[in-house]
């Protein structure tokens, strides 16, 4: 176990961020426990005036897809009044269902068990669908964003965060600077003109955004120098310190940060 050193009011002022002021409400500690990568809620908040997601009406449903441990899914249900489906293959859905009473949102919240190949979903069935860091491990086909987008609604959205390149790399080895922590996954880390080539080339959706997050690298990497310190997680404290190690390396020359969002066309 990571032995913590940071009280609850420590944690709150150093993790209080003024780009993320509803996601500052949500107890630090709770985050923490919870995280499996990047600050989830963060990345949200970020996609979510992108997404459209104070406009839709209360209760929508709304698809957030490779969820986690829910962190997301009670983030939609608190604070934008969304009826959310809360899928994902790595947790089971009764460990995210009892996050999910203790939150407070059972009755707006569904945990359930899904491949994001094979999503058990009526065409038409969501308002939205949202994903958080998870895209990029099952979405980087040409053929993939067809399968999800058939289940939102004529005009209705889906957005997405990712890590992700500046700009894209050449050739087949990554920038010298940062070849001591690559890892083979990181292929599929892709910079905002590549994700909106790749929607624009699906013909699903029409691509309303694709930008980068400014700086933040800086969110990401503070939030890995917190974990690391603070998860009760050796696992995840490990891959906290392995992602502190590679974003001083990088310093933000190639690693950030990608918020797409694309609209399903009316037939």
């Amino acid at each position: 176990m990571t032995e913590t050193t940071n009280t609850r009011d420590e944690l709150t002022a150093r993790l209080t961020h003024p780009r993320y002021p509803r996601s500052s409400r949500y107890d630090a500690r709770w985050t923490i426990e919870n995280q499996m990568g990047p600050h989830a809620l963060w990345l949200l908040e970020w996609l979510a005036p992108a997404l459209g997601l104070d406009r839709l009406p209360p209760g929508a449903r709304v698809l957030d897809l490779g969820c986690g441990r829910a962190m997301t899914s009670v983030f939609l249900a608190r604070e934008y009044g969304l009826q959310v489906v809360a899928a994902d293959l790595w947790v089971k859905p009764g460990d995210n269902a009892v996050r999910i009473a203790e939150a407070g949102v059972a009755d707006r919240v569904l945990p359930v068990f899904a491949e994001a190949h094979d999503l058990p979903f009526a065409e038409g069935a969501f308002d939205a669908v949202v994903s958080v860091d998870a895209y990029q491990y099952f979405g980087t086909t040409d053929l993939y964003l067809p399968t999800v987008t058939r289940l939102l609604k004529p005009g209705g959205r889906i957005g997405i965060v990712v890590p992700a390149l500046r700009e894209e790399i050449d050739g087949t080895e990554p920038p010298e600077h940062l070849e001591p922590h690559w890892e083979p996954g990181f292929w599929a880390f892709h910079s905002p003109a590549w994700w909106r080539r790749n929607w624009t080339r699906a013909g699903a959706v029409r691509v309303e955004t694709a930008d980068w997050l400014e700086d933040g690298w800086r969110d990401w990497l503070l939030w890995s120098e917190v974990c690391a310190q603070e998860s009760p997680s050796e696992f995840m404290a490990g891959m906290a310190r392995d992602s502190v190690e590679l974003l001083r390396a990088d310093q933000g020359r190639a690693l950030g940060f990608a918020r797409v969002v694309g609209r399903r066309e009316q037939p």
